[in-house]
Parts: C-alpha cells; sequence; structure tokens
C-alpha cells in the first residue's frame, strides 16, 4: 500500500532521561519511512531541551516546549500539530518496535477501522525485560460492548486514523485521569477496533511511577462510564450496562479493602454492585473473600 503519513505524538514531562530513546525507536521504523514525530515538552524543569539538540536537523522530528498544563494539553497540543492522516502515541519513557507500523498500518485497509492496537511487553528502568503473563482479554470489531467494561486497549499500542479525532473528538482535558478509555469509548461508537497480537511496544515500569491515588483513579472512572453512557443511549444493551456498573463498584470495593485493610466501605460497593446485576460472579467471589478475610 501507499505509505500515508503517520505523526506520531510524544508528551513529555521531566523525561529527559528516557526520551531520546523512545524518539530513537519511533525513527527507526522499518519498512515505513513516511511518519515524523512531534513532541510537546510540558514545561520539563530537567535538560529535556539541551538533549532534543540532536534531533534539530531531522526534518521528520519537531520539538515543541510549552508551559506545564498537564498531560491531556500535551497530547491535545500534539494532535493539533500533527499533519498525519493517521496519529500515534509512544510515552516518553516507552519503547516502539522497529516493525511496529510495517505490521499494523495494513489493517487500515479496511476502511471501517479507527483504531489498531497490539500487544504490549514490560521492561524496567535500565531496559531489560519483565516477566508478565500476556493478557488474554484483547477484542477486535465493534467493541463497545466489552470496551464499557474494561479499557483493554494498551494505549501506547494504538496507531488511529485523524478522522475518528475529527468526528468524536480530543482528549478531554478535564479529565486527569482515564483519559485513554475515554476517547476509546468515543470513537467505539462509529469505528472498529483491530488487534494485533505481536508485540510492538515496551512499557517501561521505573520506581515511583505508579500513582498510588487509586481513589482518584476510580473517581475518574465513574465519571467516564457515566458520561458516555448519557451521551450515548442504547449504544451499549441493557443488561451490559448493568454489568459494566456492578464490575466498576466490585472492582473499587476489591482495590480499597487490599489497600486500606477495610471491610465496611467495601461492603457497600459490592451491595452496590450485586443491585445492578445480581448474577456477577466476580462480586460474590469478591464477597465471600471480605467475609472470610483474604482480601
Amino acid at each position: 500500500m501507499q505509505q500515508p503519513l503517520v505523526s506520531v505524538v510524544i508528551a513529555t514531562y521531566n523525561m529527559a532521561q528516557y526520551l531520546p530513546d523512545a524518539v530513537d525507536s519511533v525513527l527507526a521504523q522499518k519498512d515505513w519511512d513516511n511518519l515524523e514525530v512531534v513532541i510537546v515538552d510540558d514545561g520539563s524543569a530537567d535538560d529535556t531541551e539541551d538533549r532534543m539538540t540532536r534531533f534539530s536537523e531531522d526534518s521528520r522530528v519537531r520539538y515543541i516546549r510549552t508551559e506545564n498544563r498537564g498531560q491531556p494539553k500535551a497530547k491535545n497540543r500534539g494532535i493539533y500539530e500533527a499533519r498525519g492522516e493517521f496519529i500515534a502515541f509512544c510515552d516518553a519513557d516507552d519503547i516502539w518496535q522497529p516493525d511496529k507500523l510495517a505490521m499494523q498500518m495494513p489493517v487500515f485497509q479496511d476502511e471501517d477501522v479507527g483504531v489498531v492496537y497490539s500487544e504490549v511487553a514490560y521492561i524496567n528502568h535500565k531496559g531489560s525485560s519483565i516477566p508478565k503473563e500476556p493478557s488474554t482479554d484483547r477484542e477486535s470489531g465493534w467493541v463497545t460492548s466489552h470496551l464499557v467494561i474494561r479499557n483493554f486497549v494498551p494505549f501506547g499500542t494504538a496507531v488511529m486514523r485523524r478522522s475518528c479525532i475529527e468526528r468524536q473528538g480530543t482528549f478531554d482535558e478535564d479529565l486527569p485521569m482515564g483519559i485513554d478509555w475515554d476517547l476509546w469509548l468515543r470513537f467505539s461508537v462509529a469505528w472498529k477496533f483491530v488487534y494485533v497480537p505481536e508485540v510492538t511496544y515496551l512499557y517501561r515500569i521505573w520506581p515511583g511511577q505508579m500513582s498510588k491515588n487509586y481513589r482518584g483513579r476510580y473517581d475518574n472512572a465513574f465519571k467516564i462510564l457515566n458520561k458516555f453512557l448519557k451521551s450515548n443511549p442504547g449504544a451499549v444493551p441493557s443488561a451490559i450496562v448493568s454489568r459494566a456498573w456492578a464490575d466498576m463498584y466490585v472492582g473499587r470495593a476489591m482495590c480499597i479493602a487490599q489497600a486500606e485493610r477495610s471491610i465496611i466501605e467495601p461492603m457497600r460497593d459490592l451491595i452496590r454492585g450485586l443491585r445492578f446485576d445480581v448474577t456477577y460472579y466476580p462480586a460474590w467471589k469478591s464477597l465471600a473473600k471480605l467475609f472470610l478475610r483474604r482480601v
């Protein structure tokens, strides 16, 4: 197929030690030459700007420095600056595999496909592989009914048509977390998603990286699900909607129970979940764990 331009957006904040490797990995794509890298530096206080000077002569790379406004706005700025017919992302501390675009882009010959995503592997702060069981919950096709229950799309693996953004919008800048799930839900009502099982993306896990704000994550998840269902009535069968709410309450219950060793609040959430779907087996299983203090 003729190679359309792919714009790869990298939003970065204080990631100078990893960012050059991320950029190099995108530029090293095999069998796909028509690409650009749009780097949005969200007000970094480290030496990111100095390290980006080695790319200043590469016409494929654009470095844009802004004041610190947060991840959603930085990613959206990258989208607005992107010139490609297709848009992809790479987090500043992660790595693309060299055959990523060669494997994913041909899938877009089906004009109903809006997003192509793939499998992800994990590395530590030194770049060494971290063993992890492969996921079994990836979905292809019209995926909304699956996606309302769980976000199964690893963000950095996804390539999307620009048309998705033009029709369904960019990242919600009012959301501090979960912006990718919100975006995929909106895309899924109009576009097919296709999963490519090969690993095309290396996700780096390093000390201090993961947020411990589990309450904030769930607050945003509830907000995202509620917003989507209100904006898209009838997009999901009522039984799936009930299952989605049940799963949300069960997930929050067990997260709080494990993190805080509490019972009363998780119990309330489990009961709320069962009210939405009394047949939801994970809720009953979680309830038993809570009673037996095995959380």
